[in-house]
Parts: structure tokens; C-alpha cells; sequence
């Protein structure tokens, strides 16, 4: 399976020498408010559910948003862990990697506005399974850490825009 990522990075590696255009891309997602707090979301021809815990009015049927954060960044750290270490011929025999993050739910309920409503820190570890020298796997962290395109998501600031259509529910039938 190492070969297979090796040969697939190592070829759009190359391609996007040749034309770095193509290196800008866009990712896209559709989220639709269900029931209660239950959400439906589509990112190309994948669907998954966010619902809430029972303590913020959900049915507890699904990780809620923050908790996929997580998931997204342990995820992020593991993928990228496999592509660099295929490319630089690392052997893992396996990555794992835990994340948490600190909430205060008083800012996201409004009660205290020097709160803040999303996460007041977020850590994880990776846990890594193999023989290669420590001195190897460290510069191999610290180069993960450098490219994870979630790590730099969630630990620098990102432009984000957001826009309101509104639109009436007569306006709907046709």
C-alpha cells in the first residue's frame, strides 16, 4: 500500500512541477438541518450525520461538528504521516493518533461573551509503531506538523466569509 501512495503522490508531485495551476483546488460540502439538531452533509458522493449530545439537545445519533474537528485532525495527521513517510521510504507499521479538545459550553450557549464558543485548546498525540531510528521519526513529526492541512486549519487563522439567502417558502412551490 506504500508503493501505491509513493507512486500516486510521486506522479501528481511531478504533474504539479509541470503545471502548478493545477495545485489550486476546492473542496466542497452541503449541509442540510435535519430533525431537532440532526445535520445530513454531502462532500462529493459521501454522506454523514452530526446530531448533538443529549446535554445540548440532540439524540446523541451521530458526532457532533466539534467532534468531527477532531476526527478531521487525527485523520489529516495519520494520511499525512503514510504519504511522507512513503515518500521518503520510513517504514510505519502503524499510526495512530488521539485528539481532544477543551470547550467551555458557556460561550457557545452565550452566557459569557469572553468566552469563546469553539474550542480553547486542542491537543493530540501520535503513536507510531515502528524500528525506524527516533532521530528519523522526529523530523518526520515536525515535517508532518509543517504540511497537515488540518493542524494549519485549526492553528492559523483562516480567512472564512460566510453570506444569508434568504429565500420564502411561497416562493418555493412552483
Amino acid at each position: 500500500m506504500s508503493e501505491f501512495v509513493k507512486q500516486s503522490l510521486g506522479s501528481l508531485i511531478q504533474e504539479l512541477k509541470n503545471d502548478p495551476e493545477k495545485a489550486k483546488v476546492s473542496f466542497e460540502a452541503t449541509s442540510v438541518l435535519e430533525e431537532g439538531v440532526r445535520v445530513n452533509s454531502s462532500v462529493r458522493q459521501f454522506e454523514f450525520k452530526f446530531d448533538e449530545p443529549d446535554l445540548l439537545g440532540g439524540k446523541d445519533d451521530a458526532p457532533n461538528p466539534v467532534e468531527y474537528v477532531l476526527a478531521s485532525l487525527g485523520a489529516c495527521q495519520a494520511i499525512v504521516y503514510r504519504a511522507l513517510a512513503s515518500l521518503k521510504g520510513i517504514q510505519l507499521d502503524s499510526v495512530t493518533v488521539k485528539t481532544r479538545g477543551d470547550l467551555d459550553l458557556q460561550g457557545f450557549l452565550g452566557l459569557d461573551n469572553t468566552i469563546r464558543p469553539g474550542y480553547e485548546r486542542i491537543v493530540f498525540e501520535t503513536i507510531i509503531v515502528s524500528n525506524e531510528s527516533s532521530d528519523k521519526l522526529e523530523r518526520l513529526a515536525e515535517q508532518v506538523d509543517a504540511i497537515c492541512p488540518v493542524l494549519d486549519i485549526v492553528s492559523k487563522p483562516v480567512k472564512v466569509e460566510g453570506k444569508l439567502t434568504i429565500q420564502r417558502a411561497n416562493e418555493l412551490v412552483g
